[in-house]
């Protein structure tokens, strides 16, 4: 689109390039496999942290609060904190890696590592969500269910899995669908750090959409992008919502 040429009806035409073009294909790859591994790192890591705060011990709100730090930042601030710490001659990481006899690797610069950091700093980030919301499903738990099990002489593995697990999936359900949602939509850190690459290795489809309208200026193909990837996480969220209510438990 230009001032020189009108815009001009191209029907389907867009969404039938899209579906043959493997940079597209591989980007809706890309975000889903981000967004799956993230999803299962931090729901797994948050659930842990959960049922370590939900107990009584020295230092508790100290400890609470800083799991909550990385959620308070914003993903920029974080991004620019990050491209620091995997500065490939003065980070942090880096400065580790060598002190343990291995070389330095280009973090964010090699096509290798670029996808793997920023999954790590988007478990960082987002893992103390997932922890907020399982442990006000935690504290709201009935008492009754752990009397019970106290007196019929229950261990503590037994209650963690016949008692405490199946009573907050529901929260746990809802947790990990809010922020697979969120996951999916990712942008920032992306765009901060790497805008999709190197050759292409951290191309999201919402850094590809962003390229296409702002960089190409195809504002035709990346609204089409954008609707097939809407189309995608509204079925994505019918099919999490439906397992959900499946493993609901009332009590």
């Amino acid at each position: 689109m230009s001032n020189l040429t009108p815009p001009k009806w191209l029907g389907l035409n867009n969404y039938v390039e899209l579906m043959q073009d493997q940079r597209f294909l591989m980007s809706v790859f890309r975000t889903l496999y981000f967004s799956v591994l993230a999803l299962l790192f931090e729901t797994v890591f948050g659930v842990a942290i959960a049922l370590l705060l939900n107990r009584d011990f020295l230092g508790k709100n100290i400890v609470k609060t800083l799991f909550l730090l990385p959620m308070i930042a914003t993903p920029v601030a974080v991004g620019l904190i990050w491209m620091l710490i995997y500065e490939p001659t003065i980070g942090f990481v880096n400065v580790v890696v060598k002190a343990l006899g291995f070389q330095p690797l280009a973090w964010l610069g090699s096509p290798k590592t670029a996808f793997v950091s920023l999954l790590i700093v988007d478990i960082w980030e987002w893992t103390s969500m997932i922890a907020l919301i399982v442990l006000a499903g935690l504290s709201a738990l009935p008492h009754d269910p752990y009397e019970s099990a106290t007196v019929d002489g229950a261990n503590g593995w037994q209650v963690l899995w016949k008692i405490t697990i199946p009573l907050v999936s529901p929260t746990i359900m809802i947790a990990a669908l809010l922020r697979l949602i969120d996951a999916l939509k990712t942008f920032d850190i992306f765009y901060v750090t790497t805008q999709g690459g190197p050759d292409y290795a951290s191309e999201t489809v919402n850094i590809l959409g962003y390229i296409q309208g702002f960089q190409y200026f195809t504002f035709g193909k990346a609204s089409a992008l954008l609707v097939i990837f809407f189309i995608i996480v509204l079925l994505i969220s019918l099919g999490f919502i439906k397992v959900k209510n499946k493993v609901g438990v009332d009590f």
